[in-house]
């Protein structure tokens, strides 16, 4: 199966890795030439062009293609890549990716998006059906790696509380993907603080889970 995915950021590579594993050929459009990074999905092919240009979509050969997946992170850009790919490439299936959960009611076969993946209502579904204060909780592990996607809910008295996300000496290869704070979304850029009760959501290798669980854990 031929898979054309428009953004090439963390969210498409990983998309990619994923297919490639199993068996799918894969094409990765940007239009930053800071993310092509080729070298970290050497399997993938890649193309520096804007998705929402026919033009770039003719260069991708979208007619060739079995499925579109729209994962970047714009809502708009998003909407007219599935609409192109459906309307002028007449491709089979179009999947978009859905990052303003106000703007879920617009990706619908109307806007040419066979399947909307809302990634804060899947992650806020995937938190809530968790959690212990405290507890390091892992929602699922990514295959062909080691890696997992994590959850922790900030415990009142976690030495932290109050701290930039900057500050934080997070483990080696650990990396902040989501705060999940009254019902929203937070980016986790360094000058945002950490809170009480806040659902924090990790992309993390196995063997530093219990690090990090203990590193946001009360201090005796």
């Amino acid at each position: 199966m031929r898979v054309v995915i428009a953004g090439a950021g963390a969210v498409g590579r990983s998309i990619a890795q994923e297919l490639i594993g199993n068996g799918h050929s894969v094409l990765l459009i940007d239009k930053s030439p800071a993310s092509i990074r080729a070298e970290l999905v050497p399997e993938a092919q890649w193309l520096l062009a804007d998705a929402c240009e026919l033009s770039s979509l003719t260069e991708a050969q979208l007619e060739s293609s079995d499925v579109v997946i729209a994962a970047t992170g714009d809502d708009k850009a998003n909407l007219v890549i599935s609409l192109l790919a459906k309307t002028e490439f007449a491709v089979p299936r179009t999947v978009g990716r859905v990052n303003h959960p106000s703007n879920e009611w617009l990706f619908s076969e109307s806007w040419g998006v066979d399947v909307s993946v809302s990634t804060p209502r899947l992650m806020s579904a995937l938190v809530e059906e968790a959690v212990t204060v405290g507890d390091l909780v892992r929602l699922f592990t990514f295959r062909q790696s080691n890696t997992t996607l994590v959850e922790l809910t900030m415990p009142a008295n976690s030495p932290y509380v109050g701290k930039r996300v900057a500050e934080v000496p997070w483990p080696s290869d650990v990396v902040l993907v989501a705060i999940l704070r009254d019902n929203s979304i937070e980016t986790p850029d360094g000058d945002r603080s950490l809170e009480s009760g806040d659902e924090l959501l990790f992309v993390t290798p196995e063997e530093a889970e219990d690090h990090l669980g203990e590193l946001l854990s009360p201090k005796h």
